[in-house]
């Protein structure tokens, strides 16, 4: 009987929260931009505020991709069982030479 393989995910549940929290941000910074009532969106809300929010929406998601995934440890799963490996006898460590094995000519 083979066990089964679980899959091993590249994102833990703390890099999706964020990832999440920084398209909120990123769709607040948009929406911001488009509620600048000034002509052609050259108000506070359309160049102030809406880039702030988008630059950090960006950096939450830099943080989200480049962070340690949070929760339990992802683990490589092997096929072999505890009761199948058996202890392996350490290699002989041969001696350091003394001298050199070659002679000149």
């Amino acid at each position: 009987m083979e066990p089964t393989q679980t899959p091993r995910f590249a994102f833990g549940p703390r890099n999706y929260r964020l990832m999440w929290l920084g398209l909120a941000v990123l769709a607040a910074g948009f929406i911001t931009m488009t509620l600048d009532s000034a002509d052609y969106g050259e108000g506070f809300l359309g160049i102030t505020l809406g880039p702030i929010l988008l630059a950090v929406g960006f950096i939450i998601e830099f943080w989200a991709i480049m962070a340690k995934p949070g929760g339990p440890t992802p683990v490589a799963t092997d096929t072999v069982t505890r009761a199948e490996t058996a202890p392996q006898p350490a290699a002989p460590v041969a001696p350091a030479p003394t001298a050199p094995t070659y002679k000149r000519p």
